[in-house]
């Protein structure tokens, strides 16, 4: 029994700040440096597909200007240090960024996520997706909407396979877990989160905020979806 794939909502990082009486802007800071720290536990676990939601379409088109401006530059610099970090060619990781982001990000940072893809594209031993300006119903109503484009009036099938096919997240596999942070007395989905690939998921929720999960609750979150498995 194994863990092939997991998928995390990253929530609290406002909350962080406001708790720790800093700027939410730090939050988003500590919280991609969590992100990091996290990767680096799932390749040691050997966990092949690792996804993270890095920000809904909404978080990027009704925040304050000051907030998204701050978040583009975050994600800006964090693309450029994925290409100069060794540990994504020497782990053989294919990044993936997904979404609507091409609506809104600016040229500069829509090259680096091109640059990171392609350099990458080949690498099929772990599996990093980023999924940004990123909901989970927009996703669903764009591959209705490709297929209609593309069959028009001529008589089609629809399957699972044809709808799968037709995804933004086509090429990842089922999501064993998801993990959603800061969760309040309110365990939730949200958007339709990766709602083809999460049908049949399990779901570990903690009331820690983003920026404190740490690789060992990580860890111990893998391990109890193991042991959910086993005894199942």
């Amino acid at each position: 029994m194994s863990l092939n794939h997991v998928a995390i909502i990253p929530d609290g990082n406002r909350r962080w700040a406001k708790r720790e009486g800093t700027a939410l802007n730090e939050g988003h800071r500590i919280g991609v440096e969590t992100i990091e720290k996290i990767f680096e536990k799932a390749v040691e676990l050997e966990i092949p597909y690792l996804t993270f939601w890095a920000a809904s379409y909404d978080n990027l088109i009704k925040r304050s200007r000051e907030e998204v401006d701050f978040l583009i530059k975050l994600l800006t610099e964090e693309f450029q240090r994925l290409i100069d970090d060794n540990r994504i060619y020497r782990n053989k990781m294919k990044i993936r960024i997904l979404g609507r982001f091409g609506e809104i990000l600016p040229p500069k940072t829509l090259k680096i996520i091109e640059k990171l893809m392609e350099k990458t594209e080949k690498y099929d031993i772990f599996s990093l997706t980023l999924l940004l300006a990123y909901n989970g119903t927009d996703e669903m109503l764009a591959a209705i909407r490709e297929i209609i484009r593309l069959t028009g009036k001529k008589a089609i099938e629809i399957t699972e396979d044809v709808i799968k096919n037709f995804l933004w997240t086509k090429e990842l596999p089922p999501v064993d877990l998801v993990i959603r942070t800061g969760c309040e007395g309110d365990p939730h989905q949200s958007a339709g989160f990766m709602m083809w690939h999460t049908a049949y998921s399990q779901y570990y929720f903690t009331k820690t905020l983003f920026p404190d999960f740490s690789p060992e609750e990580f860890e111990r979150a893998s391990r109890n979806f193991l042991k959910r498995r086993l005894r199942n």
